[in-house]
């Protein structure tokens, strides 16, 4: 088949043609099926064929998700899809390979082959489902749950202190960090967008609702009444404003953000300026909401793309490291095994 057949057969594809005939068995008004759309939606758009894409998750109610897309796909271990997307990228590097994980599953008992993924930076796309709960095994608190969560497992309320994803993202040097939701289907189409186009490990972290266990954990940046005041979009090259009219924004005093009306006294222009190459600044955007504002209210959340990098892909590294051994005449297995140390046994 032709270049231009090839692409020409890509262009063609819709969000129906990633769609299998199984049935999606989630509980309704799960979040879940609106993330399972946006993809679904976005795949069409990013010019690579079906055959070319896996998707791999681990184990909880997000991970059903290769059942429900027409790519390849494995339900692989608890906490392991990290690893085995990380495996797969490294033998099979011409592959669009995404990751599908919860919460529970990505923090918890993947924690570890998450943060090596990230430090990493293989050229994958992680997309974290974070509904602040375990679904599958029937509402138990997860790593992200808020302090004196009452759940099955913590009846008295959660008394640990829960992870951050994006903050623990840039902890790992992960090159690129953002959040969207599951009820802003446009914002999240965009986003997984920008997820793909990206050359290293995208984590982009979704909010999504878990209607059964942890109903309406985020209806506070989802309902028309609370969103425009308290859900903070950032743009590149563009102020930190918020509110209905945009009345709201944040600025440095100092080093230390704080919020602020847009009036006579502060102006847009006054407002913290977004930029996505500031790594430090990222790190402070994506802990805004962890903190109280010094003029007596809580900092937005924000969503979007708050941090991203250009840093060689682990798999485009190691490839060219293995042509230049056997460039060298390297790749005898057993001289490499024997080692350059001999002894002689008298």
């Amino acid at each position: 088949m032709s270049t231009e057949t090839i692409e020409s057969t890509v262009a063609a594809l819709t969000a129906k043609d990633f769609a299998t005939d199984q049935e999606v068995r989630w509980c309704p008004g799960c979040g879940d099926y609106s993330i399972l759309a946006s993809v679904q939606r976005v795949m069409p758009t990013i010019g690579v064929p079906k055959e070319n894409i896996v998707i791999i998750s681990g184990i909880g109610c997000s991970s059903r998700f290769p059942y429900y897309m027409n790519t390849y796909g494995m339900h692989s271990i608890h906490g392991r899809a990290t690893a085995i997307a990380s495996g797969l990228k490294a033998s099979r590097p011409e592959l669009s390979v995404w990751i599908v994980a919860g919460d529970g599953d990505s923090m918890s008992i993947g924690g570890n082959h998450t943060i090596h993924m990230l430090r990493r930076n293989l050229n994958v796309n992680f997309l974290v489902f974070n509904n602040q709960i375990y679904g599958l095994t029937k509402g138990q608190y997860s790593p992200t749950s808020e302090v004196n969560k009452i759940t099955k497992s913590s009846p008295q309320g959660s008394i640990d202190h829960p992870f951050n994803p994006a903050a623990l993202a840039l902890g790992a040097d992960a090159t690129f960090v953002g959040r969207t939701m599951d009820r802003d289907p446009k914002h999240m189409q965009t986003m997984i967008a920008r997820a793909e186009k990206h050359q290293g490990t995208s984590f982009l972290e979704i909010y999504q609702n878990c209607n059964i266990f942890n109903d309406g954990a985020f209806e506070i940046f989802t309902e028309k009444a609370t969103k425009q005041l308290h859900g903070l979009y950032v743009e590149q090259g563009k102020p930190l404003t918020f509110g209905a009219n945009g009345e709201m924004g944040i600025r440095f005093d100092g080093f230390r953000p704080e919020v602020v009306e847009i009036g006579s006294k502060y102006s847009a222009d006054d407002m913290w300026i977004h930029d996505e190459k500031d790594f430090y600044k990222a790190q402070i955007l994506t802990r805004l909401f962890d903190n109280p504002s010094e003029v007596g209210s809580t900092f937005p959340r924000p969503f979007g793309v708050f941090y991203t990098n250009d840093r060689p892909c682990y798999e485009e590294m190691m490839s060219l490291q293995i042509e230049e051994a056997l460039a060298k005449g390297a790749g005898d297995l057993d001289k490499l095994i024997r080692g350059k140390e001999t002894w002689e046994i008298i």
